[in-house]
């Protein structure tokens, strides 16, 4: 009886048969939500500029023609180019899940600081104005060293800040205000910042044009640099960004000192703005608040490592375009505060939405 040898398999000529495709997964089908929520965590600034463009719309809806002139919409610039400058710095500081209660106070304290040093011991204006940048970064860089080194919650560190350099303000300047006349007068360099640049009917002051300048510049470091990187990756989790090889400490520093940079520009765009100085300004009180409003509206997360600049400049607008728009209508102003807290409020619903989807 013979038998026949079983045939072996051809596992080689198998395998080179075979087609040529990895293993995949069948992707998920996501409903309106979950397109909406994707399309929101990947442009957290999409929110405030829809409400920007509604609430431009509903005015000028309201309002006519007169809301949309060049000279309604520039006013709005002009309006909030101190909150926009203070928002920008701001907004470093929440990316990394930290918040700057002092950015009001030291844009005043630098303010006096060009003045009294013109008016005080005659340094020319421009080496005052250096004088009070400096002096503003060295205030931010206080700050950056308590909360990086020390180890003190930002919030603690620029609390005492807040109150340190408004009293140091009222000290130093014996709460009295330089005149916009003598300023013109002596140092018109000081007021450089509020000079106007025509454009059709709009009017631009270059405060205006250095908030935008200053947005732009963020916008770009924060999205295409190794630098804005590290920001958002501090802000997000410090201890992984560290084991990632990101030298913490060393971005926390830049970041606030920065901001105090950010801020004593800002202390000079008020000279422009206002004319003269004053110790008493409001900016020194509200100022801290106006620019966290202007950067929660914006989708900036307050947990840190989510939101743009670009947002934050959207919020400030926000809040001018409610401003000037209840203004023309004749409303109570404090429709205003109304519906700005309304606004911070569902900001901060959206950013947990998106994190508990997320999660």
């Amino acid at each position: 009886m013979s038998s026949q040898a079983e045939p072996t398999e051809d596992f080689e000529g198998i395998a080179a048969r075979a087609p040529n495709r990895h293993a995949a997964f069948q992707p998920h089908r996501k409903g309106a939500m979950g397109r909406a929520h994707d399309l929101l965590h990947a442009t957290p600034a999409l929110v405030p500029m829809i409400v920007l463009i509604a609430a431009v719309a509903v005015f000028g809806l309201v309002l006519g023609g007169k809301f949309f002139s060049p000279f309604a919409l520039t006013l709005i610039l002009q309006q909030v180019q101190i909150v926009g400058v203070l928002a920008a710095a701001q907004s470093l500081i929440v990316l990394t899940a930290g918040i700057d209660l002092s950015v009001g106070a030291t844009a005043v304290f630098c303010s006096v600081i060009m003045g009294k040093l013109v008016f005080e011991t005659g340094l020319p204006a421009p080496l005052a104005v250096l004088a009070g940048l400096i002096a503003g970064t060295a205030i931010g860089g206080l700050n950056g060293r308590l909360v990086s080194r020390v180890r003190l919650p930002p919030f603690i560190v620029t609390l005492g800040m807040w109150q340190i350099v408004l009293a140091a303000t009222y000290l130093s300047s014996g709460n009295e205000t330089i005149r916009a006349q003598d300023i013109e007068a002596t140092a018109p360099f000081l007021q450089f910042l509020g000079g106007k640049l025509q454009l059709g009917g709009a009017t631009l002051t270059f405060g205006v044009i250095l908030m935008l300048l200053l947005v732009l510049v963020l916008a770009y470091a924060l999205r295409s640099t190794a630098w804005g990187r590290h920001v958002y990756a501090v802000g997000d989790d410090p201890e992984a960004a560290a084991l990632a090889g990101v030298d913490v400490h060393r971005t926390l520093m830049s970041v606030y000192l920065l901001v105090g940079f950010i801020c004593a520009l800002a202390g000079w765009v008020m000279i422009g703005r206002f004319g003269s100085v004053s110790p008493s300004a409001t900016t020194g009180v509200i100022g801290n608040i106006q620019s966290i409003t202007a950067v929660v509206i914006g989708g900036i997360s307050l947990f840190g490592g989510r939101g743009s600049i670009l947002g934050a400049f959207f919020g400030a607008l926000i809040v001018g375009v409610f401003e000037l728009g209840l203004r023309m209508a004749g409303a109570n102003p404090q429709w205003t505060f109304l519906l700005i807290g309304a606004l911070i409020i569902g900001a901060v619903a959206v950013d947990q939405w998106i994190r508990k989807v997320s999660a």
